[in-house]
């Protein structure tokens, strides 16, 4: 972030599970996959109280997650998700970009920096400190 100030850049934060987490690793950190067929809209969590609640209540339970959630913490050029409506999940405090499929390469083109692991939840309680 040598040259970008810090009010051009907006701190999102996203609940993964393990095989989305496997394929952020394998692009360096730095990229979010592409969505599956049945995903037509990426959402990224304005706040991480949001995206720990989700990993922590839904990601442990799912058997797509592998029963495990992390949080991850990423900052977005500001200027590209000014073209994007912030979307309300039942509450203020709940409240989410919905960045179409189509444009998560451009997505993933304004990350700035590595994205990075905040919280690991598992099932059984004993959650871990962040591997990164």
């Amino acid at each position: 972030m040598a040259n970008i100030s810090k009010r051009s850049i907006t701190t999102l934060f996203r609940p993964v599970g393990q095989a989305e987490l496997d394929l952020i690793e394998a692009a360096d950190w730095k990229r979010f996959p592409p969505r599956l067929e049945w995903q037509p809209i990426f959402y990224p969590v304005l706040t991480e109280d949001y995206a720990i609640r989700i990993s922590r209540d839904w990601n442990t339970k799912d058997p797509n997650s592998q029963y495990v959630g992390y949080v991850l913490r990423f900052d977005v050029m500001k200027f590209f998700l000014d073209r994007y409506e912030i979307h309300e999940a039942g509450g203020r405090e709940l409240r989410e970009y919905w960045i179409p499929a189509e444009h998560l390469d451009e997505f993933n083109d304004n990350i700035v920096g590595t994205i990075s692991i905040t919280h690991e939840f598992r099932p059984t309680g004993q959650d871990q400190e962040p591997k990164s």
